[in-house]
């Protein structure tokens, strides 16, 4: 399988090339040159597959022979072994063919563990294979970090740094990343929001020349091929438990960057049996415009009680508009290079087309917090509020409610412990394995909110 930039002016790729690239070098990102696709006698075979089984299956015709089969199952049997729970992503009914998706059995209990376990296995294995030495840049709303830090820590050929919004994150995610202490890991607090750390990232990405010679940027956000391809797998482990390919599902996922629904929706593409895709946004809500009213213009930040989807510009939007524009990156590159054309939308007849496979909706704080004390005065369930969020538009947005409606669960309570005290709930426990979180050393730089300070900081640290 080849991969192809969104932007159309670089060449194909193989699967080890992207995973060990982010942006192509025209300042697109890469997608797969054409899906694989399931039957439904292929997806109703899978029915009895544990959940490493089932991402074998799923995942293998994207690696494409890169990894040979038996070397890539112990990968994924490897990435999902030190899960919480022995399902990985167990199903919660809160109500009738209303159902919540735990993404948060990791070790950082964070739906982001789901792609960065098996991203930091897949790395190390190439990294060895090839005796190759890479410096891991990324940028995190909150979880991102804290999950890549845990899948990467342990590669022997990596350097990883990690740009977080300064006091923009909750205190127990901002812990969760700056006491992992090494060698190769570095924290760094920008003063700015997730899109300022995003937008350093994709600059130092275009400009490599800080790098010593050998050395090349690697990818751990979501604009990095093999944390989508990771992410599609619990769409139809969900959906196969709820009597998939045989009746339909839908999902509610709350998402700021729509990676986790860009996954749900190639899902959708290969075969499963999707009939709802709804984007759960908070007051960030470009994504809820656009679906609404045709509106990509970008306005000005706000910071919630849902930190991870503080954002405003959401990359992996432009993996999905690539295939809306009918896979022109010439004129998707005019869409998002020229903001008044943002402004104005997309073609009537293109955004209709978009309508009809997403619906979406905007939550406030007060909502998200009504909606975590009822959820758990009426099934004694906690969730987060991003959780909160999804399952809010869920309710809004369902279109038929005998379809097994399914929200994405992708954040543990315990790391925004302040909004479910804004609940009026009490703040739930750290689990056994982060009971010591807020007595360990921390480590972070303190940094501008400028391009040259970050590149800077990795030159004197590598």
């Amino acid at each position: 399988m080849k991969y192809i930039s969104t932007r159309g002016q670089s060449p194909a790729q193989t699967f080890e090339q992207v995973l060990l690239t982010g942006l192509a070098p025209d300042g697109g990102l890469y997608v797969p040159e054409s899906l694989p696709r399931f039957s439904q006698a292929q997806i109703s075979a899978w029915a009895g597959l544990d959940y490493p089984a089932l991402a074998h299956e799923v995942i293998t015709p994207f690696v494409d022979g890169a990894i040979d089969s038996t070397t890539l199952r112990r990968l994924i049997d490897k990435s999902y072994a030190g899960f919480a729970h022995k399902a990985v992503a167990p199903l919660r009914q809160l109500a009738h063919n209303e159902w919540v998706l735990e993404l948060y059995c990791g070790p950082t209990l964070a739906f982001k563990d789901f792609a960065l376990q098996l991203l930091g296995n897949l790395l190390d294995h190439v990294l060895t294979r090839n005796n190759q030495k890479v410096v891991i840049l990324g940028a995190t709303s909150g979880d991102t970090g804290s999950a890549a830090l845990e899948g990467c820590r342990h590669c022997e050929n990596v350097d990883i740094f990690i740009l977080h919004p300064h006091q923009r994150v909750s205190e127990v995610q901002r812990r969760q990343m700056t006491t992992v202490l090494g060698r190769n890991v570095h924290n760094i607090a920008v003063r700015g929001n997730f899109d300022d750390c995003q937008r350093i990232v994709k600059s130092a990405f275009g400009d490599q020349s800080f790098l010593p010679p050998g050395r090349q940027l690697v990818a751990v956000n979501s604009i990095n091929w093999a944390r989508i391809m990771a992410q599609i797998v619990y769409y139809f482990y969900a959906a196969l438990a709820l009597g998939a390919p045989h009746r339909q599902v839908s999902f509610s996922v709350p998402t700021g960057n729509f990676g986790d629904i860009y996954a749900g929706y190639l899902a959708m593409r290969m075969g499963l049996p999707v009939k709802q895709l709804i984007i759960a946004t908070n007051s960030n809500d470009i994504l809820h415009r656009f679906m609404s009213r045709n509106d990509y213009s970008q306005s000005a930040l706000q910071q919630t009680l849902a930190p991870s989807m503080d954002i405003m510009v959401s990359s992996n939007f432009e993996r999905y508009l690539f295939d809306l524009f009918e896979r022109d990156g010439k004129a998707l590159a005019r869409f998002m290079t020229d903001p008044t054309q943002a402004a104005r939308g997309v073609d009537p007849a293109l955004w209709q087309q978009a309508r009809q496979i997403f619906a979406s909706a905007r939550v406030s704080d007060d909502e998200t917090c009504a909606v975590i004390r009822e959820v758990y005065e009426q099934s004694q369930f906690l969730v987060d509020p991003h959780t909160a969020i999804g399952i809010k538009a869920a309710r809004d947005c369902n279109a038929d409610t005998a379809v097994p409606m399914i929200t994405l669960a992708t954040a543990h309570p315990v790391k925004f412990g302040d909004a479910v005290q804004r609940a009026g709930l009490d703040s739930p426990e750290l689990p056994p394995h982060m009971r010591d979180l807020f007595e360990r050393e921390e480590r972070y730089a303190v940094l501008d909110n400028a391009l040259g300070a970050v590149t800077d900081f990795v030159q004197r640290h590598l």
